[in-house]
């Protein structure tokens, strides 16, 4: 019998990557059987990780920002975005050690990131703008709010080390404010879902050659995401449990960004809306200038796998 390909899929530890910890807890248990691919889940501590492993070619596919996806491809990297991960499903914390009361109290204060190219950034400079606020880097001229990028894993010590608060707070995927909000380091100013109902954030890309030479595992991979997402949406607390276990986070945490309020976080609709996407590159090249050129986002979507796969 001969050996099955590997899919090799990178990830980060954040609910934003759930649907790949169903389906690869599914594979782990037997109950669902690939007969085209063998799945392999690559963790990474950030997204310059991910982002690099994936041009190199060292992992096949990947769980990544939407705007740092369209840079990859734009800079000549061979992949297709296949799938979106999920909507919505991030949080603006503020600092308890800020003194924060409002949007315009962040000006002085110093703001994390996870990425300069991501939706976060892009929503928390909506907001920020406005309320007339610009923000920016340290090295910027007339910068209120200085943006410094952190990988989500590092954020909350950040907070925590920060006694003067001198950082007013963080716009990050969940679990990380909701983790920083159980530790009583933060308090919720908003969810990104209330700055754009629905969003997408993270997307499912495969390279090129992964997909032209083993097209039917790809199919199974992203059918069987599909049906994690919907199950993700109807048992939010069995996917909790999982979700524990994949994002090394506490139960309750988890199960909280899944289910307060209902649409926090959701994974039932996955296909690849190219209008969304519009959206963010639109506003990322036209306001914020953070990207160059535009892409043509109907080479760089491929949505043939999601179709099949059901996705709403």
């Amino acid at each position: 019998m001969t050996e099955k390909p590997v899919i090799k899929v990178g990830h980060l530890k954040i609910t934003d990557h759930l649907i790949l910890g169903v389906t690869d807890l599914k594979q782990k248990k037997g109950k669902e059987v690939f007969e085209h691919c063998t799945l392999k889940t690559v963790l990474k501590n950030g997204w310059n990780e991910v982002a690099d492993a994936l041009a190199n070619g060292s992992i096949d596919g990947a769980f990544i920002l939407a705007p740092t996806a369209m840079d990859l491809f734009k800079s000549g990297v061979g992949i297709k975005l296949i799938l979106f991960t999920h909507k919505s499903g991030s949080v603006l914390v503020k600092s308890k050690a800020a003194n924060i009361e409002k949007i315009e109290d962040f000006a002085g204060k110093a703001v994390l990131i996870p990425y300069q190219l991501s939706v976060h950034n892009m929503l928390f400079h909506r907001l920020l703008s406005e309320k007339g606020l610009k923000p920016g880097t340290s090295n910027e001229p007339g910068v209120d709010v200085v943006l410094e990028v952190m990988a989500p894993m590092m954020m909350n010590d950040a907070i925590k080390y920060d006694e003067e608060g001198e950082i007013g707070g963080f716009i990050v995927a969940e679990p990380i404010g909701s983790q920083a909000i159980a530790g009583g380091l933060c308090e919720e100013m908003c969810l990104s879902k209330d700055l754009w109902p629905n969003h997408p954030c993270c997307v499912f890309v495969v390279r090129n050659e992964i997909i032209g030479k083993n097209p039917d595992g790809v199919q199974e991979l992203t059918t069987s995401l599909v049906r994690s997402g919907m199950s993700i949406d109807a048992q939010p607390s069995a996917a909790a449990a999982i979700g524990a276990d994949f994002l090394g986070q506490d139960k309750a945490i988890v199960e909280r960004v899944l289910t307060t309020p209902a649409d926090r976080i959701t994974t039932g609709e996955l296909f690849p809306v190219i209008e969304d996407l519009a959206v963010i590159q639109d506003y990322m090249c036209d306001i914020m200038k953070k990207m160059q050129n535009k892409i043509d986002l109907e080479k760089f979507v491929d949505t043939q796998f999601a179709k099949i796969a059901g996705a709403k």
